[in-house]
């Protein structure tokens, strides 16, 4: 029998405030598309929404720049205040030329311009930020939709990240509740009996690319979707989206850049 994933877009989503419940208004849209919702599901979620709901947007206007923000400036050609702004989430400089700044924020995902965007937020120098703490976004939005729902759902905050060596963007999972953010075959088997040694495939990222074919990046308005029928997820409570971080140790890039 064919296997089939589902992943479910909510199409009516609403527009996204400081302060608003996010479990709440995935509950509400669930209801009131008629979209079901069952132990197991993955519930998708684009960073975006979760900024603005933690009230992590800025505006230039309020932003004064740093002497250090004004000599990186310099070198990138940005606007100074976006470099402060920058700076702020950053814990280390990476690399910084014309148009581009690398950097490694405070919770350690390397990023261009530390995951400050502009794209669909409202004002024109207003400035979205990473949530503080992904995990705990998601662990948050998770046990809450539990208690509205009394199902069992696994969470994934999801973000568009460029890849060293390859063209244009895909979406990253930088916040994961309730799923183990690998799935492990190594010492298993292929189909022909070969052991697995350096198989390990980061599963939620796959799930945040999955879920971003529903989503899109322009002026859809679907940050939420419900994926269905992931068999080969697994569950657990323990859990972090910076597991899929890479070591110094093992890094193959980062004396190419």
């Amino acid at each position: 029998m064919a296997k089939t994933i589902s992943v479910v877009s909510l199409e009516s989503f609403p527009f996204v405030d400081s302060g608003d419940n996010l479990a709440k208004l995935i509950v509400e849209t669930m209801k009131r598309e008629d979209v079901s919702l069952s132990d197991g599901d993955v519930i998708a979620i684009a960073q975006k929404v979760v900024s603005k709901a933690e009230g992590r947007i800025v505006r230039l206007r309020d932003v004064k720049p740093s002497e250090k923000a004004k000599e990186i400036a310099k070198t990138t050609l940005k606007d100074p205040r976006l470099v402060e702004l920058i700076l702020q989430e950053t814990g280390k400089i990476v690399k910084a030329s014309p148009q581009i700044l690398i950097v490694e924020n405070k919770n350690s995902l390397v990023s261009i311009n530390a995951g400050v965007d502009k794209s669909n937020v409202k004002g024109a120098d207003a400035y979205a930020l990473l949530p503080l703490d992904p995990d705990k976004s998601a662990r948050k939005i998770r046990s809450e939709i539990a208690e509205l729902t009394g199902k069992k759902v696994a969470v994934v905050i999801c973000d568009t990240y460029s890849r060293p060596f390859r063209r244009a963007q895909v979406e990253f999972a930088i916040g994961v509740a309730g799923v183990n953010p690998f799935k492990d075959y190594r010492g298993q088997k292929d189909l022909f009996g070969y052991v697995l040694k350096v198989k390990r495939v980061a599963i939620a990222d796959e799930i945040a690319s999955a879920a971003e074919l529903a989503m899109g990046q322009g002026k859809e308005a679907v940050p939420v979707v419900i994926m269905k029928n992931l068999g080969r997820v697994e569950w657990t409570e323990e859990t972090s989206a910076n597991d899929l971080l890479i070591s110094k140790e093992e890094d193959l890039f980062s004396e190419t850049l």
